[in-house]
C-alpha cells in the first residue's frame, strides 16, 4: 500500500488541488480515468463555446439586414472542419495537461478509475493507496431519462454532439434547458433544422419575464413543440421516429430525424465510486454531502464541484478548490466558504444572464422590493445597432440600499452582468450603480438605464 499526504479524484475542479498540493511539498495521488482537464474541458464549456462563436456568428449575419447589410446566398459552414478543430484544441490541452502532471515533482498520475474500499484507502489499477487528505471531483455526466427503446439507437448527448463531424440535415432534442438550447441552437445555426420536444418550458428555472422573452425569440428561429413528453424512440433505416404525447391534451406527435439529441440534465459521477464501503454519506440523488467546509461526514475527506451539486458552473468549482486549498491544505482560512454572488449565463441567442433572486423567489417568499427594467431598444448603443429584443431587470430592496438581483436577455448579457455581480460583492446597491461614470455609447449603458428606471420607482414610492 502507498500512502500519500494528498490524493485527488477527478482532473476538472481537482487539477485546482492536485497541482498547488504537489508544489508545497505534499505527496500526492491524482487519478483520473478519462482525459485530463474534466467535463469543462472535453465535453462542456470550452468545446461548447468553440461551436457557438461560430454559431454566433451566422446569426449576427443573418441579422444584417437590420442594419442595411445585404448578404447574397446562403452562408455555409464547413462543419467537418470546425469539429474536427475543436476536437484537436481540446485534445492538445489535455494531452499537454497530462505531460504536466507525468513531469510535476511529488506528484503520481494514476490513469484509471478510483474505488473506495474504506474511508481513506483507494485502489487504483489493482494498486492501494491511503491518503491523508482526499478530494473528491468527479464532477457529472448525462441523465438518460427512461425512454422506452432509447437505449438500443445511437443517440447523441452532449458529448457526442460535440464531437460529431456529420451535420444532421434533422436533429431531434429532447430537453428545453441550457445544454438543450446552446447545442441545438448552434446546429439550427449551421443550416440543421431542429425541433426541440419539451415538456414543460424552455428555461424553467430563469426568472419568469426572461423565460417569457426567451421563448418568444428562440421560437422565431426554432420548432419548439412546448407540452410533450417522449413515450417511445426507435431507428429505422438510418432514422429515429420518436413519438410523444402532449400532457393536457394526450395528442400523440411523431417526429423523425436522422440524429437525436438527449440533454434532459445531468447526475453526480458517483456510483462506480465504492462509496458503500466508506462511511461518506450521499443524497437520494447520489450527490456527495458535505458541510459549509466541503468536507464529507468522514475526517479529511472533502468533495467539490458537480458530485456535490451545491452549483454546477466550472467557474464555482474554481472557487471551491482555491478555498480548499486555503482551508484544507494551508489551514490559512478557517471562514465557511463563500460563494458571493455567484452568475451563471446561457450562450444562446438570445443570450441569457442572471445573478441572485429571480422576481419569482422574492414574490414566492413575500419579499418587498424595488424593480428596475430597461430594453436594450432604449439604450443607445441599442438604437444604434438595432437591438429590438431583449431587457435588463434590476432587484434591489425597498430602499436600494442592496441589491438582491439582476437579470439580462440580449447580446453580451454574459459580459453586462459582470458589473452587477462586482458591486454584489462589494456590497452596494442602487446608488453605487448610478454614481459610476458609463462609457457612452456602449451596451453597459443599459445597466445604468436599468438603476435611473429604479430610481425613479424609489422616489415616486417616497412621495
Amino acid at each position: 500500500m502507498e500512502d500519500y499526504d494528498v490524493i485527488v479524484i477527478g482532473s476538472g475542479g481537482g487539477m485546482k488541488i492536485a497541482l498547488p498540493a504537489a508544489q508545497k511539498g505534499l505527496k500526492t495521488a491524482f487519478i483520473e480515468k478519462g482525459a485530463l482537464g474534466g467535463t469543462c474541458l472535453n465535453r462542456g464549456c470550452i468545446p461548447s463555446k468553440m461551436m457557438i462563436y461560430p454559431a454566433d456568428l451566422m446569426y449576427e449575419i443573418e441579422q444584417a439586414a437590420q442594419v442595411d447589410i445585404k448578404v447574397h446566398g446562403r452562408t455555409r459552414v464547413d462543419f467537418p472542419t470546425m469539429i474536427t478543430r475543436i476536437s484537436r484544441t481540446v485534445d492538445g490541452i489535455s494531452s499537454k495537461l497530462r505531460a504536466m502532471v507525468s513531469n510535476t515533482d511529488y506528484l503520481d498520475f494514476y490513469d484509471g478509475a478510483a474505488v473506495f474500499k474504506e474511508n481513506h484507502v483507494i485502489a487504483v489499477n489493482q494498486k492501494l493507496l491511503r491518503g491523508k487528505q482526499i478530494f473528491i471531483a468527479t464532477g457529472s455526466i448525462p441523465q438518460i431519462p427512461a425512454i422506452d427503446g432509447l437505449a438500443d439507437t445511437p443517440y447523441m448527448t452532449s458529448t457526442e454532439a460535440l464531437r460529431n463531424v456529420k451535420l444532421p440535415d434533422r436533429l431531434i432534442v429532447i430537453g428545453g434547458g441550457y445544454i438543450a438550447c446552446e447545442i441545438g441552437g448552434a446546429y439550427q445555426s449551421f443550416g440543421c433544422d431542429a425541433h426541440f420536444l419539451v415538456r414543460s418550458e424552455l428555461m424553467r428555472a430563469a426568472d419568469t419575464d426572461i423565460r417569457h422573452e426567451f421563448q418568444q425569440q428562440f421560437q422565431k428561429r426554432h420548432q419548439v413543440h412546448r407540452g410533450y413528453l417522449p413515450m417511445r424512440v426507435d431507428y429505422r433505416g438510418n432514422r429515429f421516429h420518436v413519438a410523444a404525447r402532449h400532457v393536457e391534451t394526450f395528442d400523440v406527435l411523431e417526429l423523425k430525424a436522422d440524429a437525436l439529441l438527449i440533454a434532459t440534465g445531468v447526475h453526480p459521477a458517483t456510483a462506480d465510486l465504492g462509496l458503500a464501503q466508506t462511511d461518506i454519506k450521499l443524497s437520494a440523488d447520489g450527490f456527495i454531502q458535505v458541510d459549509d467546509y466541503l468536507q464529507t461526514n468522514v475526517d479529511g475527506v472533502y468533495a467539490l464541484g458537480d458530485c456535490v451539486g451545491n452549483y454546477f458552473f466550472r467557474h464555482t468549482v474554481n472557487v471551491e478548490g482555491e478555498y480548499l486549498v486555503r482551508s484544507a491544505l494551508d489551514r490559512s482560512d478557517a471562514r465557511p466558504l463563500d460563494y458571493g454572488p455567484v452568475p451563471y449565463a446561457v450562450f444562446t441567442a438570445p443570450e441569457i444572464a442572471g445573478v441572485g433572486q429571480t422576481e419569482d423567489a422574492l414574490k414566492h417568499a413575500g419579499v418587498t422590493y424595488l424593480m428596475g427594467r430597461s430594453d436594450y431598444a432604449d439604450c443607445n448603443m441599442g438604437m444604434a445597432r438595432q437591438i429590438d429584443h431583449g431587457f435588463c431587470k434590476l432587484l434591489f430592496t425597498p430602499a436600494g440600499d442592496k441589491i438582491l438581483g439582476a437579470h439580462i436577455i440580449g447580446p453580451q448579457a454574459s459580459v453586462l452582468i459582470q458589473t452587477v455581480v462586482a458591486i454584489m460583492r462589494m456590497n452596494g446597491g442602487l446608488d453605487d450603480l448610478l454614481n459610476m461614470t458609463y462609457i457612452h455609447p456602449a451596451l453597459p449603458e443599459l445597466i445604468r438605464d436599468t438603476a435611473r428606471e429604479a430610481a425613479c420607482q424609489r422616489a415616486a414610492s417616497e412621495l
